[in-house]
């Protein structure tokens, strides 16, 4: 799993339509850059790939006046609002190791509607126990792990991380279902992109070569 489909795409969808520096400058606003693969390279190539793959529409506006080619804003299509959504609920109930992928599920959960996202959080609860379940079951010794030396380490790894990220899944369960936040169909949510603009404090200041006249 990458997170950085995801992100692209919510950031694009959110604001309608975005061109490279925008969607770059939205990923750092909120971190991703520090927390994912969400790096400059990346993010222009996830835009141009997913352009081929029409689940972005590329529109060609202003002429470069530094000579290079015009600047490209993109816009999502319905394909990749499908695309979008598929990914963001196989994210909610994933249990992955790799952080980017749940962090970037939970910037955009509030884009599906709160009984949906309730469901997808129990579902990753109950993957979290079968994973935990298969790991004391099949690869911790009767005698407890520390039977396999340090290599125990590992397992009791596994089991501190499934126990700890199920008691948080629960916690963020409990502040849903009590009315925290504001989801699809509740009113307008919480939106946390930059307009056009708007000065990023968190941004790295490294130029990419695509960013040309994109300021």
């Amino acid at each position: 799993m990458s997170a950085i489909r995801l992100l692209v795409l919510g950031a694009v969808r959110q604001h309608g339509r975005a061109h490279g520096y925008q969607v770059r400058n939205d990923l750092e606003y909120w971190g991703a850059h520090e927390w994912s693969n969400a790096k400059p390279g990346s993010i222009y190539h996830a835009l141009k790939q997913m352009a081929k793959q029409g689940l972005l529409l590329a529109h060609e506006i202003a002429p470069s006046t530094a000579g290079g080619p015009p600047r490209v804003e993109y816009e999502i299509t319905a394909r990749g609002t499908e695309e979008y959504l598929t990914l963001l609920r196989a994210y909610l109930t994933a249990y992955d190791q790799r952080p980017d992928v749940l962090t970037a599920a939970l910037g955009f959960m509030v884009d599906l509607p709160r009984e949906e996202a309730l469901a997808l959080l129990e579902e990753r609860v109950r993957r979290i126990e079968e994973w935990r379940s298969s790991v004391t079951a099949y690869y911790t010794p009767a005698d407890g792990p520390g039977q396999v030396g340090h290599i125990g380490e590992i397992m009791n790894f596994w089991v501190h991380s499934a126990d700890s990220g199920a008691e948080w899944t629960r916690g963020l369960i409990e502040r849903v279902r009590g009315g925290a936040y504001t989801f699809a169909g509740e009113g307008d949510p919480f939106v946390g992109v930059l307009a056009e603009g708007q000065e990023n404090p968190f941004a790295s200041g490294r130029p990419h070569a695509d960013e040309q006249d994109a300021r």
